[in-house]
């Protein structure tokens, strides 16, 4: 849910949706944040976000409540964050001389790693391998990754964790770091 939160906030701000979406594919996504709403149904977005928004501690995105209250739900009905064709989705070009925020992907992806992180610490899965797997085959995240555990161990956990960091400080305390960082240093 926070990677389609993010990619709502980044669309509010502003980011035209086909860069939101291109910026998911170039980490490797399938597809967008956006565009997967749309393959769900917005409709379906809207009943899961309502029903973790406290559990999460993140409010629903008016603009999703706003197109679902319009009957724009996604594929099925033609139209939600993108028009739809059939499967697939008329993406709009970006406007000429845009230039996309230098962290934009970073705000994505970090947003759905300090999740996976937080559902490691709650027990929601219990081993690292496990959550790399159901997020890899069950949520589509970049395969080639091996998953956010993986991908953050990659990275490096302090440098992982001094970036999530920097997002607070320049974007606010939904990157608040979940209390789970701490404990990924001495498993």
């Amino acid at each position: 849910m926070p990677y389609l939160l993010e990619a709502v906030d980044l669309i509010e701000e502003g980011v035209p949706a086909p860069l939101v979406g291109r910026a998911a594919k170039d980490f490797g996504m399938p597809m967008g944040p956006v565009e997967l709403a749309d393959a769900v149904g917005l409709d379906i977005c809207l009943s899961v976000a309502d029903k973790l928004s406290d559990l999460v501690r993140e409010a629903v995105p008016e603009r999703l409540r706003r197109l679902v209250e319009a009957g724009h739900l996604g594929r099925k009905s033609g139209r939600g964050f993108y028009r739809n064709h059939g499967e697939k989705p008329l993406i709009d070009g970006i406007p000429r001389g845009y230039r996309a925020p230098g962290d934009l992907q970073q705000r994505l992806i970090f947003r759905l790693l300090n999740e996976a992180v937080a559902c490691l610490r709650e027990g929601v899965v219990e081993d690292p391998d496990l959550l790399d797997a159901g997020m890899v085959l069950g949520a589509g995240f970049a395969p080639f990754r091996g998953g956010p555990m993986r991908y953050i161990e990659q990275g490096g956990l302090t440098r992982m964790r001094q970036r999530l960091d920097t997002l607070r400080r320049d974007h606010g305390d939904h990157f608040s770091p979940d209390s789970g960082w701490a404990r990924l240093g001495r498993a």
